[in-house]
């Protein structure tokens, strides 16, 4: 089962534990309280829950990854400490078999990553709401929380008007700001930081960047990907696929890139991100291939099947030669071949929340316990998105979500217990 701790307590007293946030942590740390035989009601503004998984599974769910642990919790970078507990109590494989025990088995793909054997986010979903039930979980919608009342009660807008409601335990799992449409608004910001709760600015994570195209440029390859490239950015370099978009570039390998580049245009206004085009071929052979009699064929021609460069990949070329008054033709092959697999990106910004996949920042560190609860706020406990934290994706920000919502369950019973 998801949580290994079974309050005796809970179970005689049935306290009442209020969920709030119908995604994977919220729905998770839902579990874990049930069987430990707390009396559970998950709240949630939408009509329906978790509409960011399902809209993260509709092109191949990816739950967690398949690499060793101590490589997997480097992924979370300064948070990896803070996180090691939840995720060492609830791991990879344990979320494996979980999915399992749920009908829907698990298998590694080519890169790493996990995935449900049905690539959808659905018959999961379906199949834990099934279960949720059976544990007596209750589900309240078109609940959007608005902090509490004098009385210390949770309060709700709802549509048959304002409802406040007395909790023993209430477990927080609102998300972070990215989507918002599908629920995660941030909106808790300003109600925990009423309360002295010290929160990190929420910001893009997993985004796009802008970047400032030609006319011709943008209008001529808007859309379009770039494969099997190569993006540098500092001291790391992530291979992968990219997209131009209409006012930059977004994508896998940029948003495994996004942190450092996105503090980076914080601190210096500006990122230098460079793309290599063909970083399986080296310079020398570059040069080689540059270098061969061309005859009657122009020089696009030349760069597309010497090199298979795609148009959009020549284009962006043309762009880099441009802004440096020059003209592609009239480089060198050293010089080609040195900007074919280091064609430099001026990224002067990032994408807005509503467009990344995720959020940086949120509730700090120092204000949780090791349970997760609110040192400020007894009997409060956070989970998910909702916390300082932030990581690529490749089934890292799933994991951590599930995890988190596990710990803050045990949490919860855990002070429950000793509490009554």
């Amino acid at each position: 089962m998801p949580g290994d701790v079974v309050s005796d307590a809970a179970n005689r007293l049935r306290k009442n534990v209020a969920v709030i946030g119908a995604g994977p942590a919220g729905l998770m740390a839902a579990e874990v309280l049930a069987e430990g035989g707390a009396s559970v009601t998950v709240y949630d503004a939408m009509p329906s829950v978790a509409r960011k998984f399902l809209m993260a599974g509709r092109g191949g769910l990816n739950l967690t990854h398949s690499e060793e642990l101590p490589a997997f919790l480097a992924r979370y970078r300064e948070a990896a400490e803070w996180l090691e507990p939840a995720i060492r109590a609830f791991p990879p494989q344990r979320l494996r078999d979980w999915c399992e025990a749920l009908g829907e088995p698990t298998f590694i793909g080519s890169s790493g990553r996990v995935f449900p054997v049905a690539m959808k986010a659905s018959p999961l979903l379906r199949a834990w709401l099934r279960r949720l039930a059976t544990q007596g979980v209750r589900l309240e919608l078109r609940h959007r929380w608005t902090g509490w009342d004098g009385a210390g009660r949770l309060t709700f807008e709802t549509p048959a008007g304002p409802r406040a409601i007395t909790a023993d335990a209430t477990v927080l799992a609102l998300g972070g700001a990215s989507w918002p449409r599908l629920g995660s608004d941030g909106g808790w910001v300003s109600l925990l930081s009423e309360r002295g709760i010290a929160i990190a600015p929420l910001r893009p994570a997993n985004c796009g960047f802008t970047a400032t195209w030609s006319d011709i440029f943008r209008d001529r390859f808007e859309g379009q990907p770039l494969k099997g490239i190569a993006l540098a950015f500092a001291d790391r370099s992530v291979r992968g696929e990219a997209v131009i978009t209409r006012d930059g570039i977004e994508g896998g390998a940029v948003y495994a890139l996004s942190a450092e580049l996105r503090e980076a245009i914080a601190l210096e206004g500006a990122a230098s991100l460079h793309v290599a085009l063909r970083p399986d071929l080296a310079t020398a052979d570059l040069v080689k291939r540059l270098s061969a009699h061309r005859g009657k064929q122009s020089f696009s021609n030349v760069l597309r099947k010497a090199l298979q460069l795609s148009p959009v990949a020549i284009g962006l070329l043309q762009e880099a030669a441009k802004a440096q008054g020059l003209s592609l033709s009239s480089l060198s092959p050293d010089r080609l071949a040195a900007l074919i697999n280091a064609v430099p990106v001026r990224l002067t910004g990032t994408a807005g929340l509503a467009r990344a996949i995720s959020s940086a920042g949120g509730i700090a560190r120092d204000e949780l316990d090791a349970d997760l609860m609110l040192k400020r706020l007894p009997g409060v406990f956070a989970a998910g998105e909702m916390l300082d934290w932030e990581a690529p994706t490749g089934g890292y920000l799933l994991q951590a979500s599930f995890a988190t919502g596990a710990a803050a369950g045990r949490g919860t019973l855990r002070w429950l217990k000793n509490n009554i």
